[in-house]
């Protein structure tokens, strides 16, 4: 006998905005980034190898070589931190990746606006943030949406990785906040948030 009554999928609970899909959290464990630096060699390598395929352009925002050397290592193309100083060049990126503050004196806003105008339909914006604001993802999140992007993922970064059965703390140094082209072109311009 089969059940014909359809059931809904449950809602989700949580930190959820309303009218947007819940943002997937994950924990990555990658040493921390060394004082004056925007991330780890492991950052770097995860970043470009979950993000990107071979040959995809990526802009390089960052401060420090890691980006550079697993941009290099993983057989991809960048705009390697001379985009900070001069242009970001006029061909669209698979991947911008970005310390927190930014190296810019424009508005956040303004900065998201030129990393949609820089990305791939497909593409992703990396923000990298230190841990332990709990507004700054907010304040982040919402002026990336002003700008016409969406918040895809969040990536915790921590020195150790959780283990089975511990209830350890995880030591978190770095959330990387994951930023893609909106498919609601009405938020582009807009200032509700």
């Amino acid at each position: 006998m089969t059940d014909t009554n359809r059931h809904s999928a449950p809602l989700p609970v949580g930190d959820v905005v309303p009218g947007d899909p819940p943002v997937p959290i994950t924990v990555w464990p990658v040493p921390a980034p060394q004082p004056g630096e925007t991330m780890s060699n492991a950052m770097g390598v995860r970043l470009v190898h979950n993000l990107t395929h071979p040959s995809d352009l990526i802009i390089d925002l960052t401060a420090g070589p890691q980006l550079a050397r697993a941009v290099i290592a993983a057989h991809r193309r960048s705009h390697l931190q001379a985009a900070r100083h001069g242009g970001w060049g006029r061909e669209a990126a698979t991947l911008i990746v970005s310390g927190w503050p930014f190296d810019n004196t424009a508005s956040p806003v303004e900065f998201f606006g030129r990393c949609h105008a820089s990305l791939l339909p497909v593409g992703c914006v990396a923000m990298l943030l230190p841990h332990g604001d709990l507004i700054l993802p907010v304040d982040v999140v919402i002026a990336a949406k002003r700008a016409g992007l969406a918040y895809l993922q969040h990536i915790v970064a921590a020195d150790r990785p959780p283990r089975r059965g511990e209830h350890a703390q995880l030591d978190i140094h770095t959330d990387v906040l994951i930023l893609t082209r909106s498919t609601h072109h009405a938020q582009a311009g807009g200032d509700d948030a």
